[in-house]
């Protein structure tokens, strides 16, 4: 049983507990952390999520990243996710935003690592392979049908300071 701590909106606590796959109540929140890879040559790791996902299976993904267990900062659960999903235990982990969803606050982190390209591992359930873009093509996916749309509104902010992503008048996302 996974148990996560419970939030108000604000991001401060709420002081109980929720647990996962129950209910969460109306005004509460639990937190994830998503983590935004680029290695120092600078390019951007994507992940293909495992087909049995229940959510988006098989799709790429510009992102690492999961629940906040009940004790964990956002830093120390991004550290974790990243670790568990890709392998990458080293980097400079910079906030790059925060996005409030129905039942979820998501703190959203850059990593940039100088690791082995080459040694980044898959987490069973979770990710079945990985790929390593140049910034080029990187701003072609998250400006492309293959990127999932909820993600790239999560990152809008980040992807427009940096120039990423198009300004398209509005999308359905």
């Amino acid at each position: 049983m996974e148990i996560w701590d419970a939030y108000l909106a604000d991001g401060t606590s709420a002081g109980g507990t929720l647990v996962r796959g129950e209910p969460i109540p109306d005004g509460l929140y639990h937190l994830v952390c998503e983590i935004l890879v680029r290695h120092a040559d600078g390019d951007y790791l994507l992940m293909q999520r495992d087909r049995r996902k229940q959510g988006y299976p098989g799709c790429w993904e510009a992102t690492a990243g999961g629940s906040a267990l009940a004790g964990e900062d956002a830093l120390t659960c991004a550290r974790r996710e990243l670790r568990e999903e890709t392998g990458i235990a080293s980097g400079t982990f910079t906030e790059i935003g925060r996005f409030v969803s129905r039942d979820t606050i998501y703190r959203l982190f850059l990593c940039v690592t100088d690791g082995d390209k080459t040694a980044v591992t898959l987490q069973e359930g979770e990710t079945i392979a990985y790929r390593w873009v140049t910034e080029a093509e990187f701003i072609r996916f998250v400006n492309s049908e293959e990127m999932i749309g909820v993600q790239r509104v999560r990152y809008a902010l980040y992807l427009q300071r940096k120039g990423y992503l198009r300004q398209t008048g509005g999308e359905g996302d």
